[in-house]
């Protein structure tokens, strides 16, 4: 059953940001039984990754889905990329729930204290696996939206994140920088992984 004419937060060929995927526009809001009872959902296409993901209307909120930010927004957040920054803390599993909570809350300020945060953190000491693969996909989230909204080059907006990240090195090389454990903790990796699961409850359908 198509639901496109029910109001919803969210409406049919709208741009819309899901953190685990990326910027995708609504395609429809339909309706479909899901173990007796009758669920509606948003059909979210994303173009970057060919796939396309029904999101529970009711659960959209909880998910991070929200609308495209502002011209305004996407350059105020390249600018805080630039910004001054308060240090982590050493034990990265602290630190990588930290980032994770913020990613799943999902704003675009949130997105770019991810990206700046590590970015830095691995100028100190390289970054365990799960904080880079955390890393890579808050940057790319962060590039893919604000290329959209700017309508420019993908490969444009990478660069001027690099300058702004190595702005903000530059200006901090004669400060003092936190201390960090000589070796990172990896004992609750398995941990971590679970509750990186919790993420994206999201029926994805590859595009045929």
């Amino acid at each position: 059953m198509n639901m496109d004419c029910i109001s919803t937060e969210f409406q049919v060929d709208q741009q819309v940001v899901y953190p685990s995927q990326g910027v995708g526009k609504i395609k429809a809001i339909e309706e479909r039984n899901f173990k007796g009872a009758q669920i509606r959902y948003y059909v979210i296409y994303f173009e970057v990754s060919d796939m396309t993901s029904m999101i529970p209307v009711e659960k959209a909120h909880e998910l991070g889905i929200r609308p495209i930010v502002s011209p305004e927004e996407a350059e105020k957040a390249l600018d805080f990329i630039g910004d001054n920054y308060d240090p982590m803390p050493s034990d990265w599993k602290l630190r990588y729930q930290l980032n994770l909570d913020l990613l799943k809350k999902g704003s675009i300020m949130d997105i770019a204290a991810i990206v700046r945060s590590l970015y830095h953190r691995s100028q100190i000491k390289e970054l365990p696996i799960m904080e880079r693969k955390l890393y890579d996909s808050a940057k790319k989230l962060m590039e893919d939206e604000i290329a959209f909204v700017l309508n420019k080059n993908r490969q444009d907006i990478e660069r001027m994140l690099f300058e702004q990240l190595e702005y903000t090195v530059s200006n901090k090389k004669n400060k003092e920088i936190a201390d960090y454990a000589p070796e990172e903790d990896l004992s609750d990796l398995d941990e971590i992984i679970d509750d990186e699961d919790d993420i994206d409850t999201a029926e994805e359908i590859p595009h045929e």
